[in-house]
C-alpha cells in the first residue's frame, strides 16, 4: 500500500505573516508537520505543496520533498484547500498507484503522530473514502447556538422533542484540522467531501488547536 503525506503551506498567509515558518519546538510549524509525518509507520513520502521558495527551502531542510511549485491561483486566501489537494493528486498520482493521501496541516502542531496513524488505520480497515478528525462540540445547535432572524432569536436546529438540557441534545462534533486521509480518486471525482464513505476520529481538545492568528500562536509559545 502506498501512502503519501501532503503538507500544504502557502507563502502569502494573511492572519499571521509567514505563519508556516513560525518557530515551534526547535524548528518551524512547517518543520514540525514534516517531522510528525515522517514518524508515521504508514507514510512512504512527505510532500510539501507551496508557492514560496523560502518555504520550499525550509521543507527540504526538514526532509520534505518539493517535487513541484503550487500555481499562484491556488495560493491565495480565496483558494479552497480541496483545489490544492486536486493539484497535488494530478501531479503525484499519474500512475494511479497511490492508495491514500494524508493531509497534515502545519497549523495543528499539537496533534500527535499517533493521531495521524489512527486516521490512516481507520481508512484502510474500513475502506473509507475520507477520514476527518473532530472533537465533541461544547456548543450545540439543538440547545445553545442561536440565529437572529427578523430581530428574533431562535435555536438553529429544531427538534421534534423538547430539549431542556444539553445532555439531551443530539451529539455534535467540531471538525478539526489535525489530519485528513483521503483516496485520490475520491477527491478528484467529488466536489462534496462529505458525500462518500466517510469516517471520524476523535482527538482531545488540547491536541486540536488550529493556529489562525497571533492570539492562537502566542498561546503555544
Amino acid at each position: 500500500m502506498k501512502i503519501i503525506a501532503l503538507i500544504c503551506a502557502r507563502g502569502n498567509s494573511q492572519g499571521i505573516k509567514n505563519k508556516n515558518l513560525l518557530n515551534f519546538k526547535n524548528t518551524t510549524l512547517l518543520g514540525n508537520a514534516i517531522r510528525q509525518a515522517h514518524k508515521s509507520k504508514y507514510i512512504d513520502r512527505v510532500v510539501v505543496s507551496t508557492d514560496s521558495r523560502r518555504i520550499a527551502k525550509e521543507a527540504i531542510k526538514n526532509r520534505g520533498e518539493v517535487p513541484f511549485m503550487r500555481p499562484s491561483q491556488l495560493a491565495n486566501s480565496r483558494s479552497p484547500e480541496i483545489k490544492t489537494w486536486e493539484h497535488a493528486v494530478r501531479f503525484l498520482n499519474k500512475k494511479n498507484n497511490i492508495d491514500y493521501f494524508v493531509s497534515v496541516p502545519t497549523t495543528a502542531p499539537l496533534r500527535k503522530t499517533s493521531d495521524i496513524d489512527k486516521c490512516i488505520k481507520k481508512a484502510i480497515k474500513e475502506r473509507l473514502d475520507i477520514v476527518f478528525t473532530a472533537t465533541k462540540s461544547v456548543k450545540n445547535p439543538y440547545f445553545n447556538i442561536l440565529k437572529l432572524s427578523k430581530k428574533k432569536l431562535n435555536i438553529i436546529c429544531k427538534s421534534k422533542k423538547k430539549i431542556s438540557r444539553r445532555q439531551d441534545a443530539p451529539t455534535c462534533y467540531d471538525l478539526t484540522t489535525a489530519c485528513y486521509v483521503f483516496k485520490p480518486k475520491y477527491i478528484m471525482n467529488n466536489k462534496n467531501i462529505f458525500r462518500g464513505k466517510t469516517g471520524l476520529v476523535l482527538i482531545p481538545k488540547e491536541r486540536a488547536i488550529d493556529i489562525d492568528d497571533k492570539f492562537d500562536y502566542n498561546g503555544l509559545v
